[in-house]
């Protein structure tokens, strides 16, 4: 299945997450890996979701931390992860990333193809791509 959102500005963003939102609600899957070139606006349409999701902590990029745990208003967990700097996957297991992908909560995850072997066979891909004029277009797919 094909889903594709677009984001005109950082003014309908929050409107994209919403959307974002109730396509979550309508599957099953619960890890969604984000790809797109560096700023193409990852971390910031992440942020969007988890405010829209009620998150109350501030959301940031996990770029040192490699992964951050935030809470929705609903008390689920949502954990995001910047797979940017592992240089193996050895690296990941290590972390422990093999049971936050398994845990059964939202695992949003940017360079996610830094740990394609350890990824579950169902997580979503979500790829971001700036178009024109700062347009995003944001393409949902289920494996």
């Amino acid at each position: 299945m094909l889903t594709i959102l677009t984001i005109r500005n950082l003014h309908t963003i929050k409107f994209t997450a919403k959307q974002f939102i109730t396509y979550l609600k309508n599957n099953p899957e619960k890890v969604y890996c984000f790809y797109g070139k560096m700023g193409a606006g990852k971390t910031t349409f992440i942020r969007a979701i988890c405010e829209e999701m009620g998150v109350k902590e501030t959301v940031n990029s996990p770029t040192f931390s490699i992964v951050n745990e935030y809470e929705t208003k609903e008390g689920n967990i949502i954990y995001h992860f910047d797979f940017f700097r592992i240089s193996d996957i050895q690296e990941a297991l290590d972390l422990g990333a093999e049971e936050y992908l398994y845990s059964g909560n939202y695992c949003f995850i940017e360079w996610a193809e830094n740990i394609s072997p350890i990824l579950p066979k169902d997580a979503v891909s979500v790829e971001i791509e700036e178009v024109e004029n700062s347009v995003r277009m944001i393409t949902i797919e289920n494996p």
